[in-house]
């Protein structure tokens, strides 16, 4: 998931025109307005919840169960804080888990387990170039998200607390390649279409003298510049994009480069989170789930090093993007390099030493909001998706120990 907190700090954050917006009363009742919506929708039962949205598969029932600021100190069994801090990552891992059913859909292993799609032949054998078993690890990754959204969403039910929803602001288009799951055209959460990537996560973690926890305005290098630059499509927009194969390679590299720097957020989010957990169960998820997000991450950071050395235009946008060879940057670009890079930790006095960065738990959640948003995941989403999302971060960030 969702989300390097500091690095967004060079990102320049996207603004929405009204043209770009989707109505933000699509999908839900006209005759309530926000506030109504939420207190009538809390008032839905755990045993109603578990009984339909957990046979619902990726969707969950009960758009905007958000608990209210002005709710009691304790949701059931849980704190406010507590449950605010399932409540934000489960609301990340439903979107997590719409990207990466895109993904699937197109790239991944079509069976029961992860259904949907048809697979698109031409996209899959260009991810395949980086390896052979891209069409598992894409699969496999999608299973642990939706079981990660649908776990601490019935967890937050089984405590009486209110799960996290998005499922009204299922309003994006996608992609309309062969393979996708044309049902759900027009009914997506994330734009996969339009992406600014920030790779400076590659320099990151082979630095050895630079944490951004210590050096928050150190600058990392980019690991493919250009892809934060403008905007890139990670998948095919329609049959067109399949017929140019050195443009179909760039799609799969940005692809390739997109799925570490998804999965690098959680890597950190999950351990800062848990740092202001009150409750010991809630300490155990939240490090139980985190390091799951840590073997994806390393996982993709390996294949993306294998993503070939090209240059390609964009037919549809005119954006240019050039994948670097990375074999001859040096210790900070080695492709070779995946596992974290001691580096200084708590106080430069110390000695160096391998961790997860970063970690500090200050405005985490806002920070992982800000830098999807900024990485144009969520390009003509509505006010209303924002405001929810925002809430939620908030939220957890107001979350303190004890």
């Amino acid at each position: 998931m969702p989300f390097v907190l500091l690095q967004s700090l060079d990102m320049k954050t996207i603004t929405y025109s009204a043209a770009s917006k989707v109505d933000d009363n699509a999908g839900r009742p006209p005759e309530q307005d926000s506030e109504t919506r939420v207190e009538a929708r809390n008032g839905m039962s755990r045993r109603s919840f578990l009984g339909k949205s957990l046979a619902a598969g990726v969707g969950t029932i009960g758009v905007g169960l958000l608990a209210s600021r002005r709710a009691s100190a304790v949701t059931g069994s849980l704190t406010a804080g507590d449950a605010a801090l399932l409540r934000f990552p489960a609301a990340l891992e439903i979107i997590e888990a719409d990207l990466w059913i895109q993904y699937n859909e197109l790239a991944g292993v079509q069976d029961g387990e992860v259904p949907g799609g048809t697979g698109n032949p031409a996209y899959t054998e260009a991810l395949k170039v980086l390896d052979e078993d891209m069409d598992v690890y894409v699969h496999d990754n999608t299973d642990d998200e939706i079981s990660h959204q649908r776990f601490l969403n019935a967890y937050l039910v089984s405590k009486g607390a209110a799960p996290a929803n998005l499922d009204s602001f299922r309003t994006l288009r996608g992609s309309s390649v062969t393979g996708v799951n044309k049902a759900l055209i027009g009914k997506r959460l994330t734009n996969l279409t339009q992406l600014t990537i920030d790779t400076s996560w590659w320099t990151r973690y082979r630095d050895d003298s630079h944490n951004p926890d210590l050096d928050p305005n150190h600058r990392f290098p980019q690991a493919v510049p250009t892809l934060v630059v403008r905007q890139h499509t990670a998948i095919p927009r329609t049959d067109a994009d399949t017929k140019d194969s050195n443009f179909l390679q760039a799609i799969a590299n940005t692809a390739a480069f997109h799925f570490p720097t998804i999965e690098q957020g959680g890597n950190s989010l999950y351990p800062s989170l848990a740092l202001r957990a009150t409750d010991e169960e809630v300490l155990r998820i939240l490090l139980s789930i985190g390091p799951t997000e840590t073997m994806h991450f390393q996982t993709w950071s390996d294949k993306a090093g294998d993503a070939p050395a090209l240059s390609a235009v964009d037919p549809v946008t005119g954006v240019f993007v050039r994948f670097p060879d990375l074999s001859g940057g040096g210790e900070l670009f080695q492709s070779n390099l995946i596992m974290p890079e001691p580096c200084p930790f708590l106080s430069p006095n110390l000695p160096v030493v391998s961790i997860v960065r970063p970690t500090k738990t200050e405005g985490v959640a806002v920070g992982a909001l800000r830098f999807l948003t900024n990485m144009g995941l969520f390009i003509g989403q509505s006010t209303g998706f924002f405001k929810y999302m925002t809430q939620l971060a908030e939220e957890a960030d107001a979350a303190r120990r004890g």
